[in-house]
Protein backbone atom coordinates (compact mmCIF):
# COMPACT_ATOMS: atom_id res chain seq x y z
CA UNK A 1 0.00 0.00 0.00
CA UNK A 2 1.58 3.57 -1.20
CA UNK A 3 0.37 7.19 0.72
CA UNK A 4 -0.19 9.14 -1.44
CA UNK A 5 2.08 12.12 -1.82
CA UNK A 6 1.40 15.27 -0.17
CA UNK A 7 0.50 17.39 -3.75
CA UNK A 8 -0.02 14.38 -6.38
CA UNK A 9 -3.07 14.36 -8.20
CA UNK A 10 -5.55 12.25 -6.24
CA UNK A 11 -7.27 9.89 -8.23
CA UNK A 12 -9.96 6.87 -7.67
CA UNK A 13 -7.26 4.62 -8.39
CA UNK A 14 -5.25 6.27 -6.09
CA UNK A 15 -7.58 6.17 -3.06
CA UNK A 16 -9.10 2.06 -4.04
CA UNK A 17 -11.24 2.32 -1.10
CA UNK A 18 -15.55 1.06 -2.72
CA UNK A 19 -17.43 4.94 -3.07
CA UNK A 20 -19.95 3.29 -0.65
CA UNK A 21 -19.23 0.67 2.69
CA UNK A 22 -21.63 -0.17 5.06
CA UNK A 23 -22.26 2.03 7.81
CA UNK A 24 -20.02 0.27 11.17
CA UNK A 25 -18.59 1.43 14.20
CA UNK A 26 -14.83 2.74 13.48
CA UNK A 27 -12.05 1.29 15.77
CA UNK A 28 -8.59 3.09 16.54
CA UNK A 29 -7.11 0.80 14.10
CA UNK A 30 -9.40 1.73 11.35
CA UNK A 31 -8.32 5.48 12.27
CA UNK A 32 -4.69 4.29 12.33
CA UNK A 33 -5.11 2.84 8.62
CA UNK A 34 -6.75 6.22 7.37
CA UNK A 35 -4.42 7.87 8.75
CA UNK A 36 -1.08 6.57 7.36
CA UNK A 37 -2.85 6.50 4.13
CA UNK A 38 -4.60 10.02 4.07
CA UNK A 39 -2.91 12.25 6.96
CA UNK A 40 0.38 13.72 5.67
CA UNK A 41 -2.64 15.15 2.91
CA UNK A 42 -2.83 18.83 2.77
CA UNK A 43 -6.10 20.35 4.41
CA UNK A 44 -7.96 21.00 1.52
CA UNK A 45 -6.90 17.78 -0.19
CA UNK A 46 -7.58 15.88 3.25
CA UNK A 47 -11.54 17.20 2.73
CA UNK A 48 -11.71 16.18 -0.28
CA UNK A 49 -10.95 12.23 -0.28
CA UNK A 50 -13.10 12.57 2.81
CA UNK A 51 -15.94 13.89 1.37
CA UNK A 52 -15.75 12.16 -2.37
CA UNK A 53 -14.16 8.88 -1.38
CA UNK A 54 -13.99 7.88 1.92
CA UNK A 55 -17.84 8.72 3.42
CA UNK A 56 -19.66 9.93 0.71
CA UNK A 57 -23.28 11.60 1.65
CA UNK A 58 -22.11 9.85 5.71
CA UNK A 59 -20.09 12.87 6.28
CA UNK A 60 -21.20 16.09 8.21
CA UNK A 61 -19.03 19.30 9.46
CA UNK A 62 -19.07 20.50 12.99
CA UNK A 63 -18.06 23.88 13.91
CA UNK A 64 -18.03 26.66 16.46
CA UNK A 65 -18.76 29.23 13.75
CA UNK A 66 -15.51 30.70 16.19
CA UNK A 67 -12.35 32.53 15.74
CA UNK A 68 -10.74 30.15 13.30
CA UNK A 69 -13.78 28.24 11.53
CA UNK A 70 -13.91 30.63 8.53
CA UNK A 71 -10.65 28.57 7.26
CA UNK A 72 -12.52 24.94 7.45
CA UNK A 73 -15.74 26.65 6.08
CA UNK A 74 -14.29 28.16 3.14
CA UNK A 75 -12.80 24.80 2.23
CA UNK A 76 -15.58 22.87 2.06
CA UNK A 77 -17.62 25.94 0.12
CA UNK A 78 -14.78 24.51 -2.47
CA UNK A 79 -15.24 21.26 -2.59
CA UNK A 80 -19.25 20.74 -1.69
CA UNK A 81 -21.12 23.27 -0.97
CA UNK A 82 -24.10 20.86 -0.10
CA UNK A 83 -21.74 19.36 2.56
CA UNK A 84 -24.06 18.93 6.17
CA UNK A 85 -22.68 21.51 8.63
CA UNK A 86 -23.87 21.66 12.28
CA UNK A 87 -23.68 23.99 14.74
CA UNK A 88 -24.82 23.65 18.23
CA UNK A 89 -26.70 26.18 19.35
CA UNK A 90 -26.19 25.73 23.10
CA UNK A 91 -28.86 28.71 23.78
CA UNK A 92 -25.48 30.54 25.33
CA UNK A 93 -23.86 32.20 22.34
CA UNK A 94 -22.27 35.56 21.92
CA UNK A 95 -24.71 37.91 20.01
CA UNK A 96 -21.23 38.61 17.51
CA UNK A 97 -21.16 34.87 17.14
CA UNK A 98 -24.42 34.24 15.50
CA UNK A 99 -24.09 37.06 12.95
CA UNK A 100 -20.54 35.86 12.29
CA UNK A 101 -22.22 32.56 11.39
CA UNK A 102 -24.62 34.24 9.71
CA UNK A 103 -22.37 36.47 7.82
CA UNK A 104 -20.10 33.25 6.26
CA UNK A 105 -23.22 31.39 5.50
CA UNK A 106 -24.16 34.07 3.13
CA UNK A 107 -20.57 35.07 2.03
CA UNK A 108 -19.23 31.06 1.33
CA UNK A 109 -23.02 29.76 0.25
CA UNK A 110 -23.50 27.08 2.20
CA UNK A 111 -26.72 25.42 1.85
CA UNK A 112 -27.04 22.98 4.23
CA UNK A 113 -26.04 24.57 7.97
CA UNK A 114 -28.19 22.66 10.48
CA UNK A 115 -27.87 24.76 13.96
CA UNK A 116 -28.85 22.21 16.85
CA UNK A 117 -30.33 23.16 19.96
CA UNK A 118 -30.67 21.46 23.11
CA UNK A 119 -34.03 19.92 24.25
CA UNK A 120 -36.23 21.90 25.98
CA UNK A 121 -37.85 19.36 28.47
CA UNK A 122 -33.70 19.21 29.35
CA UNK A 123 -33.67 22.17 29.91
CA UNK A 124 -36.46 22.90 32.13
CA UNK A 125 -35.62 19.94 34.57
CA UNK A 126 -32.27 21.02 34.97
CA UNK A 127 -31.89 24.16 33.77
CA UNK A 128 -34.63 26.21 34.57
CA UNK A 129 -33.03 29.65 35.42
CA UNK A 130 -30.06 28.89 33.41
CA UNK A 131 -27.06 28.79 35.76
CA UNK A 132 -26.08 25.12 35.55
CA UNK A 133 -22.66 26.45 33.90
CA UNK A 134 -22.19 28.10 37.45
CA UNK A 135 -23.08 25.00 39.37
CA UNK A 136 -22.38 21.81 37.25
CA UNK A 137 -20.24 22.72 33.91
CA UNK A 138 -19.61 19.53 32.88
CA UNK A 139 -23.88 18.94 33.18
CA UNK A 140 -24.43 22.41 31.33
CA UNK A 141 -22.12 20.97 28.47
CA UNK A 142 -23.42 17.46 28.37
CA UNK A 143 -27.04 18.91 27.76
CA UNK A 144 -26.13 21.74 25.28
CA UNK A 145 -23.61 20.19 23.39
CA UNK A 146 -22.78 16.59 24.19
CA UNK A 147 -26.60 15.60 24.00
CA UNK A 148 -27.20 17.68 21.00
CA UNK A 149 -24.05 16.58 18.94
CA UNK A 150 -24.97 12.89 19.44
CA UNK A 151 -28.43 13.26 17.90
CA UNK A 152 -27.51 15.40 15.24
CA UNK A 153 -24.88 13.33 13.98
CA UNK A 154 -27.17 9.97 13.77
CA UNK A 155 -26.76 8.43 10.25
CA UNK A 156 -23.11 9.66 9.75
CA UNK A 157 -20.40 7.83 10.20
CA UNK A 158 -17.54 10.55 10.07
CA UNK A 159 -17.09 14.44 11.02
CA UNK A 160 -14.82 17.07 10.75
CA UNK A 161 -13.54 19.32 13.14
CA UNK A 162 -11.45 22.59 13.51
CA UNK A 163 -9.37 21.39 16.48
CA UNK A 164 -5.27 22.03 16.12
CA UNK A 165 -1.95 20.77 18.18
CA UNK A 166 -1.38 24.85 18.90
CA UNK A 167 -4.45 25.87 21.00
CA UNK A 168 -3.45 23.76 24.07
CA UNK A 169 -1.07 21.31 25.80
CA UNK A 170 -3.96 18.71 25.85
CA UNK A 171 -4.30 19.01 21.55
CA UNK A 172 -0.52 18.47 21.01
CA UNK A 173 -0.75 14.79 19.82
CA UNK A 174 -3.34 15.71 17.94
CA UNK A 175 -3.76 13.29 14.48
CA UNK A 176 -5.25 14.49 11.24
CA UNK A 177 -7.57 11.35 11.61
CA UNK A 178 -8.95 9.55 14.45
CA UNK A 179 -11.48 7.54 15.62
CA UNK A 180 -13.82 8.27 18.66
CA UNK A 181 -17.55 7.08 19.76
CA UNK A 182 -17.66 4.39 16.83
CA UNK A 183 -17.11 7.10 13.90
CA UNK A 184 -13.99 8.74 12.60
CA UNK A 185 -12.94 12.53 12.98
CA UNK A 186 -11.38 14.34 10.70
CA UNK A 187 -8.87 17.38 11.94
CA UNK A 188 -7.73 18.84 8.29
CA UNK A 189 -6.01 22.04 10.36
CA UNK A 190 -4.94 19.68 13.53
CA UNK A 191 -0.76 20.54 12.54
CA UNK A 192 -1.29 24.30 11.63
CA UNK A 193 -0.34 27.26 13.96
CA UNK A 194 -1.47 30.49 14.38
CA UNK A 195 0.71 31.92 11.45
CA UNK A 196 -0.87 29.68 8.81
CA UNK A 197 -4.25 30.44 10.15
CA UNK A 198 -4.02 33.83 9.51
CA UNK A 199 -2.14 33.63 6.41
CA UNK A 200 -5.11 31.95 5.33
CA UNK A 201 -7.59 34.25 6.23
CA UNK A 202 -5.89 36.94 4.29
CA UNK A 203 -5.67 34.38 1.31
CA UNK A 204 -8.61 33.44 1.13
CA UNK A 205 -10.41 36.87 2.17
CA UNK A 206 -11.76 35.54 5.36
CA UNK A 207 -13.86 38.23 7.62
CA UNK A 208 -12.70 38.05 10.75
CA UNK A 209 -15.31 36.36 14.12
CA UNK A 210 -15.69 40.55 15.67
CA UNK A 211 -14.48 39.17 19.34
CA UNK A 212 -11.14 38.30 17.75
CA UNK A 213 -10.02 42.14 17.94
CA UNK A 214 -11.03 41.90 21.93
CA UNK A 215 -8.34 38.87 22.30
CA UNK A 216 -11.01 36.03 22.30
CA UNK A 217 -8.56 33.56 20.43
CA UNK A 218 -11.57 30.77 21.20
CA UNK A 219 -14.88 31.45 21.69
CA UNK A 220 -17.27 29.55 23.06
CA UNK A 221 -20.75 30.40 25.15
CA UNK A 222 -20.46 33.53 26.48
CA UNK A 223 -20.85 32.73 29.89
CA UNK A 224 -17.73 30.15 29.97
CA UNK A 225 -15.46 32.60 27.78
CA UNK A 226 -13.37 35.18 28.24
CA UNK A 227 -10.50 36.91 26.44
CA UNK A 228 -6.65 35.25 26.35
CA UNK A 229 -3.93 36.72 28.20
CA UNK A 230 -0.62 37.21 26.65
CA UNK A 231 1.22 34.04 26.67
CA UNK A 232 -1.46 31.91 27.53
CA UNK A 233 -2.56 29.19 25.44
CA UNK A 234 -5.48 30.00 23.00
CA UNK A 235 -7.99 28.60 24.76
CA UNK A 236 -6.83 29.63 28.23
CA UNK A 237 -10.25 31.55 28.08
CA UNK A 238 -12.59 28.60 27.93
CA UNK A 239 -13.95 28.00 31.19
CA UNK A 240 -11.63 29.97 33.41
CA UNK A 241 -13.74 29.29 36.58
CA UNK A 242 -13.67 25.79 36.52
CA UNK A 243 -11.42 22.99 36.61
CA UNK A 244 -12.42 21.86 32.71
CA UNK A 245 -10.48 22.41 29.18
CA UNK A 246 -13.37 20.55 27.31
CA UNK A 247 -16.87 20.68 26.52
CA UNK A 248 -16.86 16.59 25.92
CA UNK A 249 -18.20 16.05 23.10
CA UNK A 250 -14.24 15.02 21.96
CA UNK A 251 -13.77 11.83 23.88
CA UNK A 252 -13.61 7.81 22.95
CA UNK A 253 -17.04 5.84 23.80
Amino acid sequence: MTRIALNAPITDSDIRIPAVQAPRAYTAKDAAVLNWRFGNLTAERLLWVAARHLFPGRLAVVTSFGADSAVVLDMVSRIDRDLPVIFLETGKHFPETLAYRDTLVAKLGLTDVRSVAPLAEDLSEEDGVGDLWQRDPDRCCELRKVLPLERALRGFDAWVTGRKQFQAATRSGLEAIEAGDGRIKINPLHDWDYGDIRRSFEARGLPDHPLVDYGYLSIGCQSCTRPVKPGEDARAGRWAHAAKTECGIHRDG
